[in-house]
């Protein structure tokens, strides 16, 4: 190429460059000047109210309501925080606070209960995962922000409060009346069933709940090198809680690998975490239970374990929450709860809106009448006597040593009968 062509090449581009910065800058300038018109018009607005309307209102009212208003034009998750609400959001990591005990959610302009909180009043009085609040002590919470719920719904231990219910298949409200307690989660609880199968139930995640489990598992004899057939990890109605503390239970049972990771607009949202290397045994089967009160943090670790083939996930569609909320502190010591990333499985699945698919399906059963389930041979018209003679002994299988009311929990017996299946099996091959 000649110099002259070589330098009119060059020109071409640099006037190329500086019109595309030129362009961008315009483009951007332009956008901020929208941006500042928006808000003057929104200065505007604060002022006309703060001189003519006709009652005074206070400046705090207006801000918040401002902010509570942009936030509503966002995903459900998000919410302000009044000083007042910031301050019990900080109690129920730890896993204490006055209330009922269920985890809500705005839904279309309806308030959802993700589910209730095992050994709370909720719980007591038969709230189920699934049910609508459409009042409090009679108010409509049509439309009503999230926070503005909890703060009704919570109040001091031993004051009563009312909540209209709809439910799936039952015409008109359920009008629940429960009394507030102080809402202490223990959240994990676990035994032995059959002195063979370890059973771990996880209620909630809180700040503490990687370091307790590894204590129940220790004591079941998970980590000792005791020799035991399975473990079934109990997720069900457990509506999440903290990510760090998802990525410490799922820890517990994968020696590498990854656990989740987070995308978001922002490079500090962008994060991923890894199983680290642990000394226990890890060889022993799982089962992971999960249903449609399973949610967040609970969806972590069933969605961890199952794409990493460490577990047999059982049970009912998960709630799909797969977005993470951060807590930014504000000046005034309010806070803002936004959703700044969506939550990924090892695999790459995404939890949002779509929940976690079980590998063996399993909806709840309810009981047949005790008449129909103790139905035998022997109670058959005409039926043949056995022999009073005996050749030899029949092993007793044992009782699965279930209270009365996990006796009815067809899913808790399939995921028992699934251990057993694979503990016969292993045996029957060595």
């Amino acid at each position: 190429m000649g110099r002259g062509k070589q330098s009119i090449a060059i020109s071409i581009t640099l006037i190329l460059i500086i019109f595309s910065v030129f362009f961008s800058a315009t483009i951007a300038d332009a956008n901020e000047e929208n941006d500042y018109k928006k808000l003057e018009i929104f200065t505007d607005v604060f002022s006309l109210i703060r001189t003519s309307y006709i009652e005074d209102v206070s400046t705090d009212d207006l801000i918040y309501g401002a902010i509570k208003g942009m936030l509503n034009t966002l995903d459900p998750h998000s919410s302000f925080l009044t000083p007042e609400l910031y301050k019990e959001m900080q109690a129920d990591t730890h896993g204490e606070f006055g209330g009922l005990g269920i985890e809500i959610i705005v839904r279309d302009g309806t308030l959802h209960i993700v589910s209730p909180i095992e050994d709370t009043p909720a719980y007591s009085a038969g709230i189920k995962a699934g049910d609508k609040i459409l009042k409090i002590d009679g108010k409509s919470t049509r439309d009503m922000e999230m926070m503005s719920a909890v703060g009704l719904l919570r109040g001091a231990k031993g004051t009563s409060i009312t909540i209209s219910i709809e439910r799936s298949g039952v015409v008109g409200l359920l009008d629940f009346t429960i009394v507030r307690d102080l809402i202490k989660i223990k959240s994990v609880k676990s035994r032995l069933i059959q002195e063979r199968f370890g059973y771990v139930r996880i209620t909630q995640f809180q700040d503490r709940t990687g370091s307790d489990l590894q204590y129940h598992l220790t004591e079941l004899g998970f980590n000792d090198g005791s020799e035991l057939d399975g473990l079934i990890v109990d997720l069900r109605n457990n509506p999440g809680g903290l990510l760090d503390q998802a990525v410490a239970v799922a820890d517990q049972f994968l020696n590498e690998g990854l656990i989740v990771y987070t995308e978001g607009r922002d490079s500090e949202t962008q994060l991923s975490f890894t199983a680290q290397p642990t000394n226990s045994s890890q060889d022993y089967p799982m089962v992971v239970l999960i249903n449609g009160g399973s949610a967040s943090a609970a969806e972590i670790v069933a969605g961890a374990l199952q794409d990493h083939h460490r577990a047999i996930v059982l049970g009912e569609q998960s709630f799909g929450k797969g977005s993470v909320q951060t807590i930014i502190p504000l000046d005034d010591k309010s806070g803002l709860r936004l959703t700044t990333a969506r939550y990924f499985t090892p695999a790459g699945r995404s939890i949002q809106a779509r929940g976690i698919t079980p590998d063996i399906v399993a909806p709840v059963v309810l009981p047949l009448s005790k008449k129909a389930m103790e139905l035998r041979e022997e109670d058959l018209a005409n039926h043949i006597e056995s022999s009073k003679s005996t050749s030899g002994t029949i092993a007793n299988s044992g009782s699965l040593e279930l209270s009365s009311t996990e006796q009815i929990d067809n899913q808790l017996r399939r995921a028992v009968d699934l251990l057993k299946g694979i503990s016969i099996f292993k045996k029957t091959i060595h």
